[in-house]
């Protein structure tokens, strides 16, 4: 006969709720697992749901709706993962949000590792030794304490390590038997006063020094900027770095770094590669994708930069570098690499530069001339653009400039915010990105897009934002359970559909197969199109409890569309329209 037991006794499994209070945690997304109904019940008794749990259909989405929330608002969230079954489901979501170096604290449940406790099969067949090796190579950091005196110190460094830069998803794991075990004594969290993670690092003085030379030495200088932007205050250093010295900027789109309607900007313009003569790399990772032309069905890749064109960089370099993943891309010649964070880095290059160019009435013309002629290169690409985009203008299926200049008419005079997918670069074409909350990056393939934008919209809740995805379909095939989530908590989100009725990227790769070896193009389709029959994402919106409509084919009838859907939004609710798009 089981003892009984008072419903004032503690659980070991209390502590972690208390932990989870303690470094302040927003939500706290996950699938139900039985591995660890322990903390479960002490989340809802003990906790109070405070932070309030967060029912997602699967892992990955639990995850990606913490990694679109970190990126977003710059705070983690916490996920939980039912033991060996869950954590192998979350695996992808983990590991995208490892090259994406999005600070996620996700925890998981293992055994009980005390064999006279387990129950026959299921907790032998979901244990494992050691647990964490399943996301090893793509954590920061991962643990599993033994004892309930180890959790607290554990816990406390996995956040420190996840926060410090370049930041990145932790996993801790915690024994079923420690959770449910009554908690013997008090044990004691981490004081009050204990710094959460260390001060950012400061780059060498001398590196940088070097650095401001070079950039003002330069006739054609480019700010290459990826992840700087993310931290705080980023995005307005970039833009005083490149007021200051005239230098050109092209962004990423990892992170929104910089106005791309700026003098400055000219993100995706190779054609001015030509000429420069000096990158200054801000925070990156991969040098090469911005910078290369590729024949995709030959693999043949071919710089756009001139030999002499010379690199610099501010940021993490090597710090981090994985040792089995290759999302360290390949490397380029620096000449002068001042290691260190952009947050301190940049402000500090622009403090020297300024310094320089005081009194030096010659090099203030300069830079004066340069930052005119990059002005004027800005504005001919821009009007470019606009006249590119309205190519075709009534063609049915809908063109992608149409699609974005249709929604940028609906979305502009609002507060808004674009989640993750930019629309084959049509939205950074079109649409005016003047604040550093307009786009947290884009997202990272398929199957990423619905859970990052998600957690996107959550961070922006209640903020009076109006929150667009711009939502793929073989994406939201993938989790179309997503939809539902959105809907029970009610996370307003303005869902647009761009459904060209296919996995399109893939169909394109076969369609450079058969270009190169002379097979049937009109066969590239097997395997890839999502036609026959094609998916009704507005009955399937409506059957979650979102507002839904389509799908539309007639490009007049978008903005009538748009604008119904908004007025969803406005009143708190999810809404989805449905368009169908050209491949390409």
């Amino acid at each position: 006969m089981e003892a009984k037991v008072s419903n004032t006794t503690r659980w070991q499994s209390d502590v972690i709720v208390d932990l989870i209070k303690h470094y302040d945690f927003p939500y706290i997304t996950l699938n139900p697992g039985a591995s660890f109904r322990g903390l479960h019940d002490s989340l809802v008794n003990y906790g109070g749901n405070n932070p309030p749990m967060l029912l997602c259909q699967h892992e990955e989405i639990a995850v990606q709706i913490a990694h679109g929330y970190a990126k977003a608002s710059g705070k983690p969230m916490a996920v939980i993962l039912h033991d060996v079954v869950g954590l192998l489901h979350a695996t992808m979501a983990i590991y995208y949000a490892y090259i994406d170096r999005v600070p996620i604290f996700i925890m998981g449940a293992t055994g009980p590792m005390h064999e006279g406790k387990r129950r026959p099969h299921i907790d032998w067949t979901h244990s494992a030794l050691v647990q964490g090796n399943a996301v090893r190579d793509y954590v920061k950091w991962d643990y599993q304490p033994t004892a309930i005196e180890g959790v607290p110190e554990s816990f406390a460094r996995g956040y420190s390590v996840m926060m410090t830069e370049p930041q990145g998803p932790i996993y801790m794991c915690y024994d079923a038997m420690l959770q449910e075990e009554p908690l013997a004594a008090d044990v004691p969290l981490p004081p009050k006063g204990a710094a959460a993670m260390p001060s950012p690092s400061m780059p060498d003085p001398r590196a940088l020094s070097a650095i401001a030379d070079k950039l003002l030495k330069a006739n054609h200088p480019m700010l290459l900027a990826e992840y700087a932007g993310r931290r705080a205050g980023g995005f307005e250093s970039i833009v005083e770095l490149a007021e200051t010295t005239g230098a050109a900027v092209w962004d990423v789109n990892n992170a929104l770094n910089f106005p791309n309607k700026h003098p400055l900007c000219l993100s995706m313009d190779k054609e001015s590669l030509k000429t420069t003569d000096l990158v200054v790399g801000l925070d990156v990772r991969d040098w090469e994708k911005p910078f290369s032309d590729l024949d995709n069905a030959k693999r043949i890749v071919t710089p756009l930069l001139s030999e002499s064109c010379e690199r610099v960089e501010i940021g993490f370099a090597e710090i981090g570098i994985s040792k089995w993943s290759m999302d360290y891309c390949r490397m380029q010649p620096c000449s002068v690499r001042a290691l260190g964070d952009t947050a301190l880095g940049i402000p500090e290059l622009t403090r020297l530069c300024k310094q320089r160019i005081d009194g030096d009435a010659k090099l203030k013309s300069r830079i004066e001339a340069r930052k005119a002629a990059v002005g004027k290169r800005h504005d001919q690409v821009w009007a470019k653009w606009q006249e590119e985009a309205r190519k075709n203008w009534d063609a049915s299926p809908i063109t992608f400039g149409r699609l974005a200049l249709e929604a940028w008419d609906v979305i502009k005079n609002e507060d808004w915010v674009l989640t993750a997918n930019e629309l084959k670069h049509q939205v950074r074409k079109l649409w005016d990105f003047d604040k550093p909350h307009r786009h947290p990056g884009v997202e990272l393939g398929t199957a990423t897009q619905i859970g990052i934008s998600i957690g996107v919209a959550l961070a922006h809740k209640g903020s009076g934002r109006l929150v667009v995805d711009i939502q793929p379909d073989g994406d939201l095939m993938f989790d179309a359970g997503a939809l539902w989530t959105l809907a029970k908590y009610q996370i307003p989100m303005l869902i647009v559909m761009h459904n060209n009725r296919a996995y399109y990227n893939d169909w394109e790769h076969q369609l450079r197969m058969a270009r190169l070896r002379g097979t049937d193009e009109a066969r590239a389709h097997i395997g890839m199109d999502l036609f026959g029959p094609a998916p009704d994402f507005a009955t399937l919106a409506r059957s979650m409890s979102c507002y839904g409509e389509g799908p539309i084919e007639r490009p007049e009838d978008i903005r009538p569309a748009l604008l119904r859907a908004l007025a969803e939004v406005k009143k708190g609710r999810p809404a989805l329209v449905d368009t169908i798009t050209q491949h390409k």
